[in-house]
């Protein structure tokens, strides 16, 4: 890091996820991602006033990357009937978090410390992914692809039935042989459940 250059929350970040990774969430502290970045701690605490405020931007960051692509396909309808787009986003999620599990474990460590603080991050990440649900269960019962229902209840049963395939809780699950199987077993019982009689 050079002196004429401003130092910007995106370095920050970057070089936390590294520091997180290196360290662990318990034991990375702010003076390591400042040391990672060449500049004093008190340039880091400008951008984040404690390390619970760095380690959720980082987590908020992750969950920006994942809920991009999951958001696509909640509001592209030319990927597909309400159906295929339901399946393609919950397959989505779960291959988005198993492989930051197995891949980036350190990383995702620090999502659980966070979910396990307890956060409104957490909240809202999960409020947001129910709202991407149901968008794609409103156009399916639009379409009559999907029940007439309670669209927000509907949505939320798919996001807790499916828990065990994204809530970082399960994810020592994750790498079983039998998960993809376990997965279409619960997507087979989602979907019978919201189809419309034909």
């Amino acid at each position: 890091m050079t002196s004429d250059t401003p130092l910007t929350a995106e370095q920050i970040l970057i070089a936390a996820e590294d520091v997180f990774r290196r360290f662990g969430p318990a034991k990375a502290t702010v003076v390591d991602v400042a040391r990672s970045l060449g500049v004093s701690h008190s340039s880091v605490y400008r951008h984040f006033p404690s390390k619970t405020a760095l380690r959720e931007a980082v987590n908020q960051r992750w969950l920006d990357q994942a809920n991009r692509q999951l958001k696509v396909i909640s509001t592209d309808e030319g990927l597909g009937t309400a159906s295929e787009r339901l399946h393609s986003w919950l397959t989505t999620l779960f291959a988005t978090k198993r492989k930051k599990a197995l891949d980036d474990p350190e990383l995702f460590a620090t999502y659980q410390v966070l979910t396990d603080e307890n956060s409104g991050l957490v909240e809202e990440h999960i409020e947001t992914l129910i709202g991407q649900i149901a968008e794609i269960i409103h156009v399916g019962v639009d379409a009559k692809e999907f029940k007439l229902t309670h669209i927000q209840n509907t949505a939320r049963a798919v996001f807790d039935a499916t828990a065990p395939f994204h809530d970082p809780a399960y994810a020592a699950t994750w790498s079983d042989p039998k998960a993809d199987d376990r997965f279409d077993a619960v997507w087979k019982l989602v979907i019978g459940g919201l189809q419309a009689a034909r």
